[in-house]
């Protein structure tokens, strides 16, 4: 016990030394939450030497000597897997590193020189700084919090579109004949559960984000558990509270309902309290583009599903007491990624539908006075910008390798700068296209305004 016990008590005086950040990297599925810590961990360990970190004053000024990974805080929490990211960035060819399947951690040791006066020529400090990564899947089921298991069911059903609904039509022709009455048969429920995450599955891959619950496409050791063995009710749309509460336990109903508490309180609540409350600062990734380039309907629900989450998240300011004893995070930072998969004018475009698509959560956080900044970026940049001339015009346009390994020059197109209203969806055409990485010999990762956002998370610490 002695060795955890002062870890501990080393970590408390850290905090209130103020010198150790806990950062969270938030983002749903697909909007690059590995790519940003990579490429974060390569910038701080090229500091000085190759990477290029203008916008950060301690890089810029030559304050910033470097950063080294250490031994991690929480001994129980695998490591973030820095270096299969980087062995797949330099194969041949190269390739994204994989996405997050469970939480991970890294903690770096940043140096630097302070600019304080009145220290001694020369002198240096250090910042610990934690990283934390999970899957976006597990998200997704922080709102879940809010629900009892009726008003989830309802709002699942309530909530799904045209093109939504016809994903969960196999799942739904089956489900909609349950009574939920009836006595339960653990065999039926496992069997509807099951094309239930199937349905969540193919509406992943079709380019929607507001999925629950999260586990269900990214089960790990709870694969076949009866926990992960709950779905919504079709039939609930004809019951009241009240005619629900006479449903004998062993109903279909009754079951349901307490997979689904079992599921809150023992997956969803350790994650949120053990973890997700002991952030001090956040980044939330979205990827603006691929759901501008699936169509309104995604677009809606990616908007529904990040207002939806900011909810869940424990903002504002604190004193030191608070730091130490009830840490909330204190510092925000909403980033639009892919900057690289459109032209360079188009990116304030791209902040600014950001930032409308988050309207809401941005007032709220601002009434409350959490400091919070909205950019874009490319964590790694895959392409690069050219223009061509044609009638004696120059327009902008890329250069990459698609997936498939094609070698295109693209206009990929024009970025709203607000909320698309119907008739845009009618003319606006897109061609955001996934490129693959750019070969590249050592060094630092080429990136767009990843130094942005790191002045912005944690600048404030290395001054």
């Amino acid at each position: 016990m002695r060795q955890p016990l002062a870890r501990e008590l080393t970590n408390l005086i850290e905090r209130g030394r103020d010198r150790q950040l806990r950062l969270a990297v938030t983002g749903l599925s697909r909007a690059g939450k590995t790519a940003f810590l990579t490429s974060l961990v390569n910038q701080l360990r090229h500091a000085g030497l190759e990477a290029r970190l203008d916008l950060m004053p301690v890089a810029r000024e030559g304050r910033l000597l470097g950063a080294r990974r250490v031994s991690q805080p929480d001994l129980g929490v695998p490591r973030f897997p820095y270096d299969q990211a980087m062995a797949a960035l330099d194969a041949d060819p190269p390739f994204w590193p994989q996405p997050t399947r469970g939480i991970s951690e890294l903690r770096l040791s940043i140096r630097y020189r302070p600019a304080r006066r009145g220290l001694l020529r020369g002198e240096t400090a250090e910042l610990s700084l934690d990283l934390f990564d999970y899957p976006g899947e597990w998200l997704l089921d922080l709102p879940l919090l809010g629900h009892d298991y009726p008003g989830w069911s309802r709002a699942m059903l309530a909530n799904a579109g045209e093109q939504r609904r016809a994903l969960l039509a196999e799942w739904e022709s089956v489900a909609a004949g349950l009574d939920p009455a009836a006595e339960a048969n653990e065999a039926e429920l496992a069997n509807i559960a099951s094309l239930y995450a199937r349905s969540l599955q193919a509406a992943r891959e079709a380019g929607f984000a507001n999925l629950q619950p999260g586990r269900f496409l990214l089960p790990g050791d709870l694969e076949g558990a009866p926990v992960l063995q709950f779905f919504p009710l079709p039939a609930l749309k004809d019951y009241d509270d009240t005619r629900l509460a006479k449903l004998p336990p062993d109903s279909v109903y009754a079951t349901l309902a307490a997979r689904f508490r079992h599921y809150q309180q023992h997956i969803v609540r350790p994650f949120y309290r053990d973890h997700f409350r002991r952030f001090d600062r956040q980044i939330v990734l979205v990827d603006v583009l691929g759901a501008l380039n699936a169509g309104p309907e995604r677009f809606e629900d990616l908007s529904q599903a990040l207002t939806t989450l900011m909810q869940s998240f424990d903002y504002g300011k604190r004193s030191l007491l608070s730091r130490l004893f009830a840490p909330r995070i204190d510092r925000l930072a909403i980033a639009a990624t892919k900057a690289d998969h459109v032209t360079p004018e188009q990116h304030g475009n791209l902040t600014s539908l950001l930032e409308a698509l988050l309207a809401e959560p941005l007032q709220d956080l601002r009434y409350a006075d959490v400091p919070v900044k909205a950019l874009s970026l490319a964590a790694i940049r895959a392409t690069e910008t050219h223009a061509v001339e044609h009638q004696k015009q120059r327009t902008p346009a890329l250069r990459g390798t698609t997936l498939e390994g094609e070698e295109v020059l693209v206009f990929p197109g024009e970025v709203p700068s607000q909320l698309p209203e119907a008739e845009f969806w009618a003319r606006q055409g897109f061609d955001f296209r996934a490129f693959r990485p750019a070969p590249r010999e050592g060094g630092a990762l080429p990136h767009i305004r990843l130094d942005a956002a790191l002045d912005w998370l944690i600048g404030d610490k290395l001054r």
